[in-house]
């Protein structure tokens, strides 16, 4: 069975992981399966461990197909085949084992991002992305509900689907044609920076705080009302909180942007919080200012804020 977690899933899992650009923390996952058997990566897992750590989950892939359409919650728990493995497979083990392809990959691209939060990034996308077998998929909760979503549209031969105000997925039937699929959207999505050094603010940051790198957003006033106004995808939600705040209230927000100064980032942030903060600053400094953005909503945001499975996979990613 741990024969199909061959050396080249792990490398391409790994290669994912430790690219900011493709996957920040604990997002994104990958899947590779055979049959009757899937293995995934378990929630609150780095992909970017996945050569050095026991990231992955077997999980009967029939049973977690089944919970797709409807059999069971979706959180594909009670399909895992190894009772004495404690993690969970991903909140997302639902689509991967949907879709009929050996080898599915899920990122949070910033090139896919930043066209997939725009109306007017969906209409470039979608004449960059021309000729390859892709849908784009409206947003959803992560879990079932985002399942359906893809479900409904993709086509047997569909390989790029993406996901809007959250991501891509790739699929193929060998690591090799994944990786090639992969970057070939990437190279299509491809978004210059605009280059944004941030003039680190003088005076000293309050106690528990320092300023961060990511300060240039608080010093530009069009994207400080975008930051502080809305969230633009889960993974910001699920670490970060609903938008930035302007203001420090209970001790509770890990960061906290001072409109013209600069971005105050908790001395004890988690790196999932960090890097859910360079996650923000990437995506700003490549969206087009001639681009309108659309949030997710606050109604969103409360089904990620109040969602078991999102707490625990913030509990197991702040002891990674």
């Amino acid at each position: 069975m741990t024969d199909l977690l061959s050396d080249d899933f792990r490398a391409f899992s790994a290669a994912l992981g430790k690219d900011p650009l493709r996957v920040q923390g604990p997002g994104g996952n990958t899947s590779i399966k055979s049959g009757d058997v899937m293995w995934i990566k378990a929630s609150g897992t780095e992909l970017a461990d996945a050569l050095e750590k026991p990231i992955f989950v077997a999980v009967d892939r029939n049973a977690a197909r089944a919970q797709a359409g409807g059999a069971g919650d979706g959180s594909c728990k009670d399909t895992v085949l190894d009772p004495s493995n404690t993690l969970r497979p991903s909140i997302e083990t639902t689509f991967h084992a949907a879709l009929d392809w050996t080898v599915v990959a899920h990122t949070h691209s910033i090139a896919t991002l930043t066209h997939a939060v725009s109306p007017e990034g969906r209409i470039a996308l979608d004449a960059k992305l021309a000729g390859l077998p892709f849908v784009r998929v409206p947003y959803a909760k992560p879990g079932l509900p985002l399942t359906r979503q893809i479900m409904a549209r993709v086509g047997d031969d569909t390989q790029v689907i993406v996901l809007e105000n959250h991501g891509l997925i790739c699929c193929a039937n060998s690591v090799e044609e994944a990786a090639t699929l992969m970057d070939a959207v990437e190279a299509r999505l491809h978004m210059p920076e605009a280059r944004h050094v941030a003039d680190m603010p003088s005076s000293a940051a309050p106690a528990g705080f320092a300023w961060a790198s990511e300060s240039w957003m608080a010093q530009d006033a069009g994207v400080t009302d975008l930051i502080t106004a809305g969230s633009y995808y889960p993974d910001h939600v699920v670490f970060l909180g609903p938008a930035l705040p302007l203001e420090d209230h209970d001790g509770v927000p890990p960061v906290v942007v001072e409109k013209g100064v600069g971005i105050l980032i908790r001395t004890d942030a988690t790196a999932s919080q960090i890097a859910m903060l360079r996650c923000l600053s990437d995506l700003f400094a490549r969206l087009p200012a001639q681009w309108s953005i659309l949030a997710i909503g606050t109604e969103a945001e409360g089904e990620l804020l109040n969602w078991d499975a999102e707490k625990y996979r913030q509990a197991l990613a702040a002891r990674t």
